[in-house]
């Protein structure tokens, strides 16, 4: 990632909002775990002046397991034409963190009414061979929609004033609904009652029902995510050939 187009994870939101305001809801650690689903603790650690800012952050992978690590941010370097650039390095120790260490940055460009926030990072995982085929086949890909579903939850919240809790349950009841219309279009599950409720009419509806099974299966897998539900695909997924990571992360040291 050093002076170099970036090859791992972007991702890019068109966030209508005031720089200032984007900048505080993602540079303060109370407001960054409120959106972040990567993360479930964030704080900052005690430091010199002058130095870089260190954080420690946690991230709890089940009920009974919290993984954990620590980072260095470069904090804020700005353009010009008010371009807004923070990056870091971070690493985990953590025996069960797929993730060893990795750098990435959060880059802040003004753009009419709105501001393009965007991401690039990459890490090395760990586990030998093992690791290096898991995190390629599901770890990398869910740490790429996590990121974009993040991105997509705080720009609710900026736009809409939706908060980062209600946005989740958004999503979930959205999730579950679309759930419960698979399994009754694929089971016939409770439309026997259903369809008995029409009375004289039953037998006619029934002759239509593959077909309303098979729109409802349509509509469930491939109709989009309502307004104010996050959803990742809102985001862009590919990084631009132009943009490069930023050379501040030269200054930082990997994190102990």
């Amino acid at each position: 990632m050093r002076g170099q187009e970036h090859r791992g994870l972007y991702v890019e939101a068109r966030i209508r909002a005031g720089l200032d305001d984007l900048w505080a809801r993602t540079q303060d650690p109370a407001a960054h775990q409120r959106w972040d689903l990567r993360f479930s603790r964030i704080e900052y650690l005690p430091r010199a002046q002058g130095e870089p800012q260190r954080f420690r952050y946690a991230t709890r992978v089940l009920p009974f397991l919290t993984v954990a690590g620590t980072g260095v941010s470069a904090g804020e370097r700005e353009r010009p034409d008010g371009t807004r650039t923070s990056a870091l390095r971070f690493s985990s120790p953590h025996p069960l963190s797929l993730l060893a260490e990795g750098s990435g940055y959060w880059r802040y460009v003004p753009d009419g009414d709105a501001v393009r926030f965007l991401t690039g990072y990459d890490y090395r995982p760990r586990w030998g061979r093992f690791g290096a085929v898991a995190d390629r086949l599901l770890f990398r890909p869910l740490m790429g929609w996590a990121t974009a579903w993040s991105f997509d939850r705080l720009r609710l919240w900026l736009e809409r004033g939706t908060t980062p809790g209600r946005a989740l349950a958004r999503w979930l009841t959205e999730l579950g609904v679309r759930a419960l219309v698979l399994v009754v279009a694929c089971t016939g599950l409770g439309l026997e009652p259903f369809l008995r409720s029409f009375g004289p009419f039953a037998a006619s509806l029934a002759y239509l029902c593959p077909l309303l099974l098979s729109v409802a299966v349509c509509v469930a897998l491939l109709a989009p995510p309502l307004p104010g539900t996050p959803a990742a695909r809102r985001c862009l997924r590919r990084s631009p050939a132009h943009v490069r990571a930023p050379r501040v992360l030269r200054t930082l040291e990997t994190p102990r």
